[in-house]
C-alpha cells in the first residue's frame, strides 16, 4: 500500500475517533447522564460549578455531576461554538435546566487514541 495513502487512512481514523467521542459527550450532557459522561473522563478532571471548582478523580467527578444533574434537570443543550487546537477540542454551549441556563465549556485532549475530558465548566 502506498505510504501516503496508509498515513492518510491513519489520520482519517484518528479524526473520526475524536469526533465520535465529542458527539457522545454532547449527547451525555443533553441527557444529563453523568455515568455516560464519565466514560470520557481522564484520570483527573477539573469541574467548575457556580459555587465551587475542584479537580476530582473519575469516580468523584461522576458523583459531583450526578448531584449537579439531579438538582438541575436538563431541558436542553445548544452548542454555540466548537474548536480544536493541537490535539485538543473544546465546546462552548448553553445548558438549559429547570433552574436556569448555564454557560458550559467542555475541554477535551487527545491521549493515545482517545479524546478525554480534562475540564467541564457550568457557569450561571
Amino acid at each position: 500500500m502506498n505510504r501516503f495513502l496508509k498515513y492518510g487512512l491513519i489520520v482519517l481514523l484518528f479524526c473520526l475517533t475524536s469526533f465520535v467521542s465529542v458527539d457522545e459527550v454532547e449527547s451525555a450532557i443533553k441527557n444529563g447522564n453523568a455515568s455516560q459522561l464519565s466514560k470520557y473522563f481522564d484520570n483527573t478532571i477539573e469541574i467548575t460549578l457556580t459555587d465551587k471548582s475542584n479537580t476530582y478523580s473519575k469516580s468523584q467527578a461522576e458523583l459531583v455531576l450526578k448531584d449537579f444533574f439531579s438538582n438541575n434537570v436538563v431541558k436542553g443543550f445548544e452548542i454555540v461554538h466548537k474548536g480544536n487546537n493541537a490535539g485538543a477540542q473544546f465546546i462552548i454551549g448553553t445548558l438549559e435546566t429547570k433552574n436556569g441556563e448555564y454557560r458550559t465549556t467542555i475541554y477535551m485532549k487527545q491521549k493515545g487514541d482517545k479524546q478525554l475530558l480534562q475540564e467541564l465548566r457550568f457557569e450561571k
